[in-house]
């Protein structure tokens, strides 16, 4: 049963590592890997020396800690808010939120300057009509509103799809432990913190641990969709992270070992992070990845 997903692996993700050969050349479209000229680590150097890269890193960085602080409890908070309610009400609420995972970043972001537009946007409307603000706000135009609105659609994206797993865990809990509380006396508020959160604690564990591995992942899709496509000279100052540098240096520009060595980069870096988590956690608690 598992012989499809391996094909799936081996041929989409670890047959193309060969490729990462590139970042150690200065790769020639037509010469090919065998002909292009080795320089080694010039090409991590120029990355690491380019006036973009601390700017790049800082945005990595900001949105992707932006992401992990909200995008991680969110769904904890709402599988716990779901497991408190029942019927009809739980069942429209897990599917009204778990609806924009599977809408594709392009829609989205036609909502998002829909919603958000100065002329009609149903935000500025609200806004307006809250007496919140005087004058209509330009949101998808404004650098210091980026990382707000990028991780606000984050979050309201993803929350009901990540809350699943935490309501499997939840659903795992033996009812016994909440029926001898019960009788001692604890409320539903102390049933959750004491009997809840620990039994869900290894899962959130996990996913933290993954969440700090992927902290260098700070978008592609949503940041190339609401920058149309980084051609809004305006929010690249506050939007330009690792993996749309890449594709700017390596699509548009044609500089594809200078982009294979800055995707490696964030790799190395990534799974550097990933390994440090994981060690911090087995070292103080019973969870970790291995």
């Amino acid at each position: 049963m598992i012989l499809p997903a391996i094909v799936f692996l081996l041929v989409f993700s670890y047959g193309p590592m060969w490729g990462i050969l590139i970042a150690f050349q200065e790769y020639d479209l037509f010469r090919g890997f065998g002909a292009s000229p080795w320089v080694g680590l010039a090409q991590f150097k120029m990355f690491v020396e380019s006036p973009e890269f601390w700017e790049v890193m800082r945005n990595t960085f900001a949105i992707s800690l932006l992401k992990l602080l909200v995008g991680f409890p969110a769904p904890i908070v709402l599988a716990l808010m779901l497991n408190e309610v029942g019927g009809l009400f739980k069942r429209i609420v897990q599917t009204v939120t778990y609806i924009p995972h599977f809408m594709s970043w392009v829609v989205i972001s036609g909502l998002a300057f829909s919603m958000m537009a100065v002329d009609g946007g149903a935000v500025n409307e609200l806004l307006m009509w809250l007496h919140l603000i005087d004058e209509p706000v330009n949101w998808m135009s404004t650098p210091s509103y980026f990382w707000g609105v990028v991780v606000s659609l984050n979050v309201w994206k993803e929350i009901g799809f990540g809350s699943i797993v935490y309501l499997a865990a939840i659903v795992g809990i033996d009812p016994a432990l909440y029926e001898s509380a019960s009788i001692d006396g604890a409320s539903r508020f102390k049933q959750m913190t004491l009997i809840t959160l620990p039994a869900i604690a290894p899962v959130m564990m996990i996913f933290l641990i993954l969440g700090i591995g992927s902290i260098l992942n700070a978008g592609y899709e949503d940041i190339l969709v609401l920058t149309k496509n980084l051609t809004n000279g305006i929010m690249l100052p506050v939007a330009n992270v690792i993996d749309t540098y890449v594709y700017q240096m390596g699509i548009q520009n044609q500089r594809f070992s200078y982009a294979a060595a800055a995707g490696l980069f964030k790799s190395v870096l990534s799974v550097t992070l990933l390994v440090v988590a994981n060690g911090i956690a087995r070292r103080f608690g019973r969870t970790s990845l291995w």
